[in-house]
């Protein structure tokens, strides 16, 4: 069959994998060969710390990535070629110089994303050479997915109904790699070099090994193999920290290296089968899907509320505010499951979704602090970091998001932790000092009596701070704070109903 090019480019951004990749299945399927590329892309990396996890997951995944391009293609000369710099520079220049009539990519919907998109597709057609971006890391995506009045979504459940109706009408279908690998073509004698490492780059090592994260599609693969073994069990297990009950897939998701097609038809075919776990996890990829859509519609929530008249909330400010966020930021709170989670981020990286509800309201509505300062805290320091899920996550514990909740829920950090941790397993991990507290105390160390306290050698304000806030007041000082959005959601609701 006659291809549409002799030879094409497929750049990968968030797709590290070479299985059931749709930019890779479309290039191979067009051109006669096809060369790879991976850009680090210098306007991304430049504002993130020198020991940064994500970069590192990324390095490993680009080394496996390459290994599994020469096996495919059975040419070792073939492979991945990575570039260092400014993207929307090094892909006209690379496409040009290996003179390739097109170039495929995985389509990004961050406004960055699609700013640099169109730069770069601008470039390239001055040169006459196409750019084909292709839907990979969503199921449905912009607008796919309407209302009967033809609208995007603003409210998950009806959405999550419309998503799982359409669902059964176009059926998911994966993008064939392996059977058209022999296009892939041999790189040029002077960009075969191998992965740099990361000190080239400008950056570190970091505990990426020590916290045996694994990388790769081998990594992802391993990890879905775990959770299936637990899938039916999700929904029982899902929302307790000190319990494994997740799947621990989200920086693969976030960086590509599984195929959310692939999670969404193992999902699908336990929940036929019955499972009420697999159901709930099918759903929180649905979640995931429906915040994708909701940045590319309404692109304003990348900095803005959602819902406009909750940017007229006045929140903490001056030398107070940033105390009491440093407080937050460094798990000093006086509130244990609040501080546990936050020195989980911390050193690992990662943060139990139950916990970024409760930790996240905690800094919203106990210390009164802009939801945008948490949203900036978690894009540094998650290694799952993706702008919309963030976003909408910290617009959900602030009410001003995509959400039929109004500004009165408030999560009490004790309550919580009583419910999800009851043991004060997922506490006494990562805040040793407390663990010969016992079950009750543990919770709300202040309320201990002084005999528990002295029996376990914790000394308050020394070993273990005092509560920052006192809850009920802070709820108090919270509803006032929603005054001038009060009126508006009352509305609201009254018409819901």
């Amino acid at each position: 069959m006659q291809k549409q090019f002799h030879s094409g480019l497929v750049w990968f951004r968030r797709d590290l994998r070479c299985q059931d990749n749709a930019a890779l299945s479309a290039a191979l399927q067009h051109c006669t060969q096809v060369y790879c590329v991976f850009v680090f892309d210098t306007t991304i990396l430049a504002p993130l710390p020198r020991a940064d996890r994500r970069v590192e997951f990324i390095r490993e995944c680009l080394v496996e990535l390459d290994d599994t391009l020469r096996k495919l293609a059975q040419k070792d000369s073939a492979g991945l070629i990575v570039l260092h710099g400014d993207a929307r520079l090094e892909i006209p220049r690379i496409a040009q110089a290996l003179s390739v009539q097109a170039v495929f990519a995985a389509q990004d919907y961050e406004p960055h994303a699609i700013e640099r998109d169109t730069q770069v597709r601008d470039q390239l057609q001055a040169m006459r050479i196409a750019l084909h971006t292709c839907k990979d890391h969503v199921i449905f995506e912009r607008r796919e997915v309407l209302t009967q009045t033809g609208k995007p979504y603003g409210v998950f459940t009806p959405y999550a109904r419309a998503w799982r109706s359409k669902l059964g009408e176009t059926p998911v279908v994966s993008h064939p790699v392996a059977p058209l690998a022999e296009a892939l073509a041999v790189r040029p004698e002077g960009l075969r070099h191998s992965v740099p490492e990361l000190a080239s780059i400008g950056f570190e090592m970091t505990n990426l090994r020590q916290l045996r994260i694994p990388t790769g599609e081998s990594g992802a693969s391993a990890l879905l193999d775990d959770f299936r073994e637990r899938m039916d069990a999700y929904d029982e297990t899902r929302n307790y920290p000190a319990v494994k009950g997740p799947s621990y897939l989200g920086v693969h998701l976030r960086f590509g290296t599984v195929s959310i097609r692939q999670l969404v038809s193992l999902a699908l075919q336990r929940q036929l089968a019955g499972s009420a776990g697999a159901s709930t996890w099918l759903g929180e990829l649905i979640w995931r899907d429906f915040y994708f859509q909701i940045l590319a519609n309404f692109p304003h929530v990348a900095g803005h509320a959602y819902k406009p008249e909750y940017d007229q909330i006045a929140w903490e400010n001056g030398q107070h505010a940033q105390e009491l966020f440093a407080t937050w930021c460094e798990g000093r709170t006086g509130y244990p499951l609040v501080d546990a989670a936050m020195l989980q981020l911390n050193q690992t990286g990662y943060m139990h979704n139950r916990l970024r509800m409760v930790a996240g309201s905690f800094l919203v509505k106990s210390l009164g602090i802009d939801w945008r300062w948490g949203e900036h805290y978690f894009a540094e320091k998650l290694n799952d970091f993706d702008l919309s899920a963030n976003n909408g996550g910290w617009q959900w514990v602030s009410s001003s998001g995509c959400d039929a909740q109004p500004y009165f829920r408030i999560f009490n950090p004790v309550s919580q932790s009583e419910k999800f941790d009851s043991e004060g397993k997922f506490i006494k991990r990562y805040l040793p000092q407390l663990a010969a507290l016992g079950p009750k105390a543990i919770h709300a160390p202040w309320l201990a009596k002084p005999l528990e306290l002295a029996a376990s050698g914790l000394v308050l304000g020394r070993d273990y701070p005092m509560p920052v806030v006192e809850h009920t007041r802070a709820r108090a000082r919270t509803l006032l704070r929603y005054a001038v959005v009060r009126k508006v959601d009352q509305d609201s609701t009254a018409v819901a109903q």
